[in-house]
């Protein structure tokens, strides 16, 4: 035999195997995207949210965020507002009666739960001003609660405390353990007289 046909000889043994090799491998290869966890990523994203409630063609509530993530996943479809959540509350004027704001805020859709976190401050109709670090509002149950440290600042006081209770519209709450409450015109008084 000589040395060219020995050559091809081992050339076609070599693509033999190697097709052998390759096909065998082929069968155990796995798509790139097969592995993603599609269910851990939103459903939609919007950057600079903003959406508006009506009734009756009146503005009810303003919902402002600068990203908003939904998930809807079977488990627990949620909403997320990572970079916080601002509402304005209307009750037919074109001025906002009430207001609510916090750096975090996700709603449970099942539930019906909102969950607002970091720097949550709520304005109420009565102008009395809501200021703690976790607030949950449940709207089936139509009640607002906290069972951290709260803040009330109204016009004549300012009431301190751990846990929280009230009506959405923040027109009758409870304050768990009151822990300081100022009055706001004794002050006043007494920083006149100095």
């Amino acid at each position: 035999m000589s040395r060219r046909l020995k050559y091809y000889f081992f050339i076609i043994a070599v693509l033999f195997v190697g097709t052998a090799f390759l096909s065998s491998c082929e069968k155990t290869r796995k798509e790139p995207f097969s592995e993603l966890q599609i269910k851990d990523m939103p459903a939609l994203s919007a950057r600079n949210f903003e959406t508006i409630y009506t009734d009756s063609g009146k503005v009810t509530m303003v919902m402002r965020s600068p990203l908003v993530m939904q998930y809807t996943g079977e488990d627990d479809p949620h909403t997320e507002f990572p970079e916080g959540l601002v509402m304005l509350f209307y009750d037919k004027t074109t001025v906002p009666q009430a207001s609510l704001a916090s750096h975090y805020a996700r709603y449970k859709e099942k539930e019906e739960l909102w969950e607002l976190r970091d720097s949550v401050v709520v304005i109420s109709e009565k102008g009395e001003i809501l200021e703690t670090e976790l607030l949950y509002w449940d709207e089936q149950k139509e009640l607002v609660w906290s069972d951290r440290f709260v803040k009330i600042t109204a016009k004549d006081k300012i009431i301190m405390g751990t846990g929280f209770e009230s009506d959405p519209r923040l027109t009758h709450w409870t304050i768990k353990n009151v822990s300081a409450t100022i009055y706001i015109k004794d002050e006043q008084k007494g920083n006149t007289g100095n």
